[in-house]
């Protein structure tokens, strides 16, 4: 048979597959750099030597790129497989080997018997269909060495030419819309809008005329025509965050553009046809709803044509040190200040923290380290609180360095920490440190009065100044006051809309 050839600058790998090649009794011939290779290729079509049966390559080396040798080998012959290997375990490299026909796609350090085994595959495969390389930013946009999120970038590759609906799951935080965001920038559809909306996050009675638009005096206040998501996503992806929220009701209205592929604004009765791409993602179990009889059995079979599991934090704990000095460095550039660095001993502690609020809290620690932590060198005694005690709450004082203290995006100063349970309208707070003591007064005075609106009016005016205070303490930062307060985004944007605290 052919020989396999491998192209890599570092003389230990080539040493390496050589050696487990040769014991599977497997030809090889091995190479330093591209030129070399295009040359044997030239060489080979020349009928002076022979060529290769598949080409396991590096994807960068001091004598060129291995996405250009790609390239170049591709053009010469398409139904070669080419494996494309490398220690620079991101997104980009992923897609591009995938956009430019590769095989598959090895990150190092590698196990050894798996490479043996994918290359025995590669040896087996039969011409695969060219797909056209896409130009990559220099950025990557998600970052990942281990094999679960190697899974997903490989899903992304394979999806990259594909117009399907798909239906990201994962845990809060996990980076669901950057792997929606990342499905439509790698697709046909990358030149049109991408227009993502969050399900949980808009009241019911709102949720369709944001979805479909509505025409001029569909209701009260519908002074002018509207138009929806769907319409504004024409030609490009729509993104249906938190998709397991949906009232019942519009998931039929959902299904039936999905089937139908047209819809009608709110009052209106000219069918509009939408040309768009649906990727929906939920971090509930969709089977366990469609069993409550909470979703409908229909529309999650046309979400659920192809499923792509986001995994959480704790099942790729390998990839956090790389996460977390690029987060550093991320936060540095948006401060406008020297990127800190990180211990090995700090980053051990990291390593071993559960983080329930996933990536977007790694990113959060990051951004507090960067401005909290004292030296250039972060070291575990610098880490928060909720990491170094395990599922302790962080306590993230508020910056009350700065000259002076900006307001909260809801009028409460930063800093200003309510001690006792706030009064009504009119009447002084209770003075002392025992606010439940001060809430059964309150209560009692407000029952006295006959009133029937007891809960709702305590409860109001209890969340109103716990997400003020909070909001005061990350500086408005809504995702980060809701980790501290131990909710969820979608729940501090749905109560700071019920309470309008906007306003």
């Amino acid at each position: 048979m052919k020989p396999i050839w491998i192209v890599d600058d570092d003389q230990s790998i080539r040493f390496v597959l050589e050696k487990a090649l040769a014991r599977e009794e497997l030809p090889t011939r091995s190479f330093t750099h591209p030129q070399e290779v295009l040359s044997a290729l030239d060489e080979a079509g020349d009928g002076e030597g022979e060529g290769p049966q598949i080409l396991v390559s590096d994807i960068r080396m001091p004598g060129g790129s291995g996405l250009d040798l790609l390239e170049q080998v591709k053009k010469r012959l398409p139904g070669l497989p080419v494996i494309i290997m490398t220690a620079f375990s991101d997104l980009d490299s992923a897609v591009s080997a995938f956009q430019g026909g590769a095989f598959e796609y090895l990150p190092k350090p590698f196990d050894l018997p798996k490479a043996v085994e994918l290359i025995r595959r590669a040896v087996d495969e039969s011409q695969r269909e060219e797909v056209s390389e896409e130009r990559m930013v220099a950025a990557p946009e998600m970052l990942g060495q281990a094999p679960a999120m190697q899974d997903v970038f490989r899903a992304i590759g394979r999806l990259s030419q594909s117009n399907v609906t798909v239906l990201i799951t994962g845990e809060s935080g996990s980076g669901k819309e950057l792997v929606a965001r990342a499905l439509h920038k790698h697709s046909p559809r990358a030149n049109g809008p991408f227009v993502a909306i969050n399900t949980a996050a808009i009241p019911k009675d709102l949720l369709e005329s944001e979805l479909f638009g509505h025409e001029r005096g569909a209701f009260t206040g519908a002074q002018t025509m509207r138009r929806g998501r769907f319409e504004q996503a024409e030609g490009g992806t729509l993104f249906l965050d938190e998709i397991g929220d949906m009232p019942f009701d519009l998931q039929t209205r959902l299904l039936r553009v999905l089937s139908d592929g047209h819809f009608y604004r709110v009052g209106g009765h000219s069918a509009v046809k939408a040309h768009v791409r649906v990727i929906a993602a939920t971090h509930q179990n969709l089977e366990q709803r469609v069993k409550e009889g909470s979703f409908r059995e229909d529309l999650f079979h046309r979400l659920n044509v192809i499923r792509l599991r986001l995994p959480a934090l704790r099942e790729r704990r390998e990839d956090v040190p790389v996460l977390t000095r690029y987060f550093l460095q991320q936060s540095a550039t948006q401060l406008g200040v020297e990127p800190k660095r990180i211990s090995d001993a700090a980053l051990q502690v990291l390593g071993t923290f559960e983080f329930p609020g996933n990536v977007r809290q790694l990113e959060n620690i990051c951004h507090w380290l960067t401005v909290m932590a004292p030296a250039q060198v972060i070291d575990t005694k610098d880490l928060p609180p909720e990491v170094l005690g395990g599922n302790a709450p962080v306590s993230m004082p508020s910056l009350e360095f700065v000259s002076e203290p900006p307001q909260g995006v809801i009028g409460l100063p930063v800093g200003e920490m309510p001690h006792a349970w706030p009064a009504s309208q009119g009447e002084p707070a209770a003075s002392g440190g025992d606010w439940e003591a001060d809430l059964q007064v309150e209560a009692q005075r407000l029952l006295a009065e006959g009133r029937t609106d007891v809960w709702d009016v305590l409860t109001r005016r209890f969340e109103t100044r716990l997400i003020q205070t909070a909001l005061a303490s990350t500086r408005g930062r809504r995702i980060e006051a809701a980790h501290k307060l131990g909710i969820g985004r979608n729940t501090i944007t749905r109560k700071i809309q019920e309470l309008h605290l906007e306003e």
